[in-house]
Order: C-alpha cells, then sequence, then structure tokens
C-alpha cells in the first residue's frame, strides 16, 4: 500500500501551533482525518485502469482541486457533472438495446428497469448541473400568529424583504369589530341620549 509520507502544510502548521516545522510522517490518525487522502483512497481502489497510482501525488493534485472550489473555481465541477451525464446517457442506451434483444419476459424487464434508473439519474445529474450554473433565488417565508383574529405574514428573499399584512386591526376609528356578527362599531355612551323620563299619557276615562 502507497504511504503518504507528508502532512499538507496546513496541517502542519494547525498542528505546531501556526509555527511551520519540516515535514514529517503522518501519522494514522492524521491521514484519516485528511479528506483529500480518503478521496484518493477511494479513487486508488477503483481507478485502477490508470495503471500503478501513487496516493501522495494523487493526494496532492486532489488539495488543488479543493482550493479551486474553495476559490469558487466550479468550472471542474461542471465539467465533471456533464461528463457523468454523458457517461449515464450511454448506459441508458446500451441497457436499452440490451434489453430490447432479449426474448424472455423477465430478463427484458430487467434491463429495461436498469435502463431506466440510468436515464433517471441522468436527469438528475443534468438538473444539479443547472442548478449551479443558474442558481434558483431563495424564498423564506415566516408566519406570526397571534392570540386573535389577526395574522401577519412576512416573506423575504435575495432580492428584497416584503411584509404582508391581512386581517390586521388598522387603529384610529376603524378598527375590527369586537364582535363579528355586530352591524356597527362600537361605540362610547352619548350623554345626550339618556334614559327617558316619565311619560305623561292622556287620561283615558273610565266606563
Amino acid at each position: 500500500m502507497a504511504k503518504v509520507g507528508k502532512l499538507p502544510k496546513a496541517t502542519q502548521k494547525a498542528s505546531n501551533g501556526g509555527r511551520a516545522e519540516k515535514p514529517r510522517m503522518a501519522e494514522a490518525h492524521e491521514i484519516l482525518l485528511e479528506p483529500s487522502t480518503q478521496s484518493a483512497a477511494g479513487i486508488q481502489a477503483f481507478g485502477k485502469f490508470a495503471g500503478e497510482i501513487n496516493l501522495e501525488k494523487l493526494s496532492a493534485g486532489l488539495r488543488e482541486q479543493f482550493n479551486d472550489v474553495l476559490n469558487g473555481d466550479m468550472r471542474r465541477v461542471e465539467i465533471m457533472l456533464y461528463g457523468q451525464s454523458v457517461f449515464l446517457q450511454t448506459l441508458f442506451t446500451s441497457l436499452a438495446r440490451r434489453g430490447a434483444a432479449q426474448e424472455y419476459l423477465a430478463q427484458y424487464q430487467a434491463y429495461m428497469k436498469l435502463a431506466l434508473k440510468a436515464q433517471a439519474q441522468c436527469c438528475s445529474t443534468l438538473q444539479a448541473l443547472a442548478e449551479i450554473k443558474n442558481p434558483r433565488p431563495v424564498f423564506v417565508g415566516q408566519n406570526n400568529i397571534a392570540n386573535g383574529p389577526q395574522q401577519v405574514n412576512n416573506q423575504a428573499s435575495r432580492t428584497g424583504k416584503t411584509s404582508i399584512q391581512s386581517n390586521e386591526q388598522s387603529g384610529g376609528g376603524n378598527e375590527l369589530l369586537e364582535d363579528t356578527r355586530a352591524s356597527a362599531t362600537a361605540s362610547a355612551p352619548d350623554p345626550a341620549m339618556e334614559t327617558l323620563g316619565a311619560v305623561n299619557r292622556a287620561e283615558i276615562a273610565s266606563r
């Protein structure tokens, strides 16, 4: 198994309190915690078609690509996704052709099921690529429910912030009715309209 002889510079400084020292042999736990080494080990296991792979050089190359992504350069990611979609399209075509050549239903269904899975994965890959090229705006919604009849809906987006208020008391003389069955707003008593006093009725002669 290939050995990783040197730690990344960032790891060296972090493990020595920020002081750069001479490269040293990495310990096992440091190798496992290094993302580039983990990725390199996986690539090495499935990349035997390229011949013998030096794990240290592969890990160093991955770190350079990691830095590109961290700096906002997504071109390699876009190319990778497009390449995967082309491969998945080729896989779909191959499985569909082999399915069409089958004589029995069970084999035909097995090949066509795998072909349609490859097609669905191809669509997902292209969708991921489209979202990287043209990110969709993110909308955040918030509902504030009060203990009364009013509800406030707030919505915010990347481009700005809007506030939509519905069923909110307007204040002043246009407040909502306390009793929705009433025909008019409640008002204070009018001192001019007091209880009527005794009424002098016409006397009616008794018979």
